[in-house]
């Protein structure tokens, strides 16, 4: 969807007009099924929703691709992230239920994980339900380090991990050199992250040590090594002014300002990467690229429905979508 498109559903006077607005477009079908009274919220799952059923068909179409079920796995991480959070915060079970939609799981048959966690009590025994899967181990490192440090974006940062190590696996294992590279920057984009955001949170060493998802490239290690080591959230950034991402490293002084632009500068580049693919119309790394860019247009139509609905300026709004520039 081009920035003029965004920019006129951004203009909408109210959540009606701009469902009347998107019935305009690929999304009629999704919107369509909302009930009223229209929020941003049911917006945003009926538009996951519909970017889920595409991803699932490109998963069958494509035979079954590893790289594309790792990506599609972060329907469900959303979902648990929700879920938890919630029980952490002490929000409704019926508020819980209203922000999460199981369509993801169900295309795969894969709905009990999920439920379970949303009809436990309490966190402890959301975090409980959960043991026994592929997502356990890191569930009770978040849980371990939540109870320590008390930031709930530790569960972000454990559960991402799970989705960046399943990746790097299933990208490992494929030969097509294109994907790798359109991947490594993903992988790349999460350790510095983790590195960044654990350093904030006066995590030690060892635990962001832990957090982190490993790379092939002896550099890179040592790169990270370096960052984690720093003295500081500006000199963990200048490690990266001898590497590719040298562009991309803010030099404010504050450490949330640093990290927040380094951040919306990372997530363009690889925006626009994706973009790029499309001039290898026959190679596989095209159709990630397509599922990357769903997900960020989905992105920018929730933020819309959002400022829309608590009636904040336009122009605020544009500012923090990730599109193609005119």
């Amino acid at each position: 969807m081009e920035k003029k498109d965004l920019q006129t559903l951004a203009e909408s006077r109210d959540l009606d007009e701009l469902v009347t607005r998107l019935k305009n477009t690929a999304y009629n079908d999704a919107v369509s099924r909302i009930v009223k009274p229209i929020t941003a919220g049911k917006i945003e799952l009926a538009l996951r929703d519909r970017q889920a059923e595409r991803h699932n068909t490109m998963i069958r179409a494509s035979g079954g691709s590893s790289i594309l079920f790792a990506y599609y796995t972060k329907f469900i991480l959303k979902n648990l992230k929700i879920i938890l959070k919630g029980k952490i915060l002490g929000i409704t079970q019926e508020q819980i239920e209203s922000s999460v939609s199981l369509r993801a799981e169900e295309l795969i048959k894969e709905r009990d994980i999920t439920v379970k966690a949303l009809v436990a009590k309490d966190f402890d025994e959301a975090v409980n339900s959960l043991k026994g899967i592929a997502l356990a181990q890191e569930v009770e490192r978040a849980y371990a380090l939540y109870n320590e440090k008390k930031q709930i974006q530790m569960l972000d940062l454990y559960f991402d991990k799970f989705f960046y190590e399943s990746l790097s696996r299933s990208v490992k294992s494929s030969d097509d050199l294109s994907v790798h590279t359109v991947c490594s920057a993903e992988i790349d984009f999460y350790n510095i992250m983790s590195v960044l955001r654990g350093k904030f949170w006066g995590l030690d060493e060892n635990q962001i040590q832990n957090l982190l998802v490993p790379q092939g490239s002896g550099s890179t290690k040592e790169i990270l090594s370096r960052m984690i080591s720093a003295d500081s959230i500006k000199n963990a950034l200048n490690e990266l002014l001898g590497t590719k991402y040298k562009e991309l490293v803010p030099q404010e002084e504050d450490p949330i300002d640093a990290i927040s632009k380094f951040e919306r500068a990372f997530e363009v580049m690889i925006y626009n990467n994706m973009r790029s693919e499309f001039v290898r119309i026959f190679s596989f790394s095209t159709v990630v690229a397509v599922t990357r860019l769903l997900d960020f247009e989905i992105r920018n139509l929730a933020a819309i429905a959002y400022a829309v609905e608590q009636q904040i300026p336009t122009q605020s709004v544009m500012e923090k979508l990730i599109v193609k520039e005119t």
